[in-house]
Order: structure tokens, then C-alpha cells, then sequence
């Protein structure tokens, strides 16, 4: 080590015991990927939007469209992410297909980071 670097700056450990509590709290490494994943899926404003309408009501993909502003074909997509994020949940009635929110998590995390934000 040059003298002009700190043991930080160096690398080396300076507190093993500190890093050894951490470490047996962290979780798997393949939960940890999957927990940035579901938050990459907040990352689009369209998809925040959705979620917005749907924490008011249950919507079909046209009604959704129309109070975005958007494409059918745009909102489906969104959809089908939210979907297989375990975000959204549907129902069918005949041939309309109703979206909501898939459980009160997803309200506690929008819920959430607004606060955080308006702080």
C-alpha cells in the first residue's frame, strides 16, 4: 500500500466483524437480481401511470388507453409486463378483460416512493 492511501481506498477490510454480520443478513444474489428487476418495471412513466389509474378503479385496456392518451396496442403491452411482474391481476367478463392492482403491496410501494419523494 502507497502511503498516500488509507486502508478504504486501499480495499482492505477495516471492520471483518462489521462485514461478516452484514453478509449473513444479505439475501441470495439471484433474489437480490430479481428485486431490480421488479423495480426496472417501475421505470417506465407509462407503466407508473397505469398503475395510478388502477389504484382507483378496475379498468378494461380501452378505457386505459383513453384516459393515457395512448394506443391499445401501447397499454396491452404495458399490461403484459405489469403482468408477468405479478403487478397487475385480470378478470374477464364476456369479452372484455379487466385489469387491477394484483395486491395492496403494489399500492405500498407507489405509496411509498411518492412520500419519498414529496418529503
Amino acid at each position: 500500500m502507497n502511503r498516500s492511501e488509507s486502508p478504504e481506498t486501499a480495499g482492505e477490510t477495516i471492520h471483518p466483524e462489521l462485514i461478516s454480520s452484514v453478509s449473513a443478513d444479505m439475501p441470495d444474489e439471484e433474489l437480490l437480481y430479481d428485486l431490480a428487476e421488479l423495480y426496472k418495471v417501475f421505470g417506465d412513466s407509462t407503466r407508473i401511470k397505469i398503475l395510478y389509474a388502477l389504484m382507483e378503479a378496475e379498468m378494461c385496456v380501452g378505457d386505459i388507453a383513453e384516459l393515457l392518451k395512448a394506443s391499445p396496442s401501447a397499454v396491452s403491452h404495458q399490461l403484459r409486463v405489469l403482468k408477468a411482474n405479478k403487478l397487475v391481476k385480470f378478470r374477464r367478463e364476456g369479452k372484455t378483460v379487466y385489469y387491477s392492482l394484483a395486491d395492496e403491496h403494489v399500492r405500498t410501494i407507489i405509496d411509498m416512493g411518492m412520500e419519498h419523494l414529496c418529503e
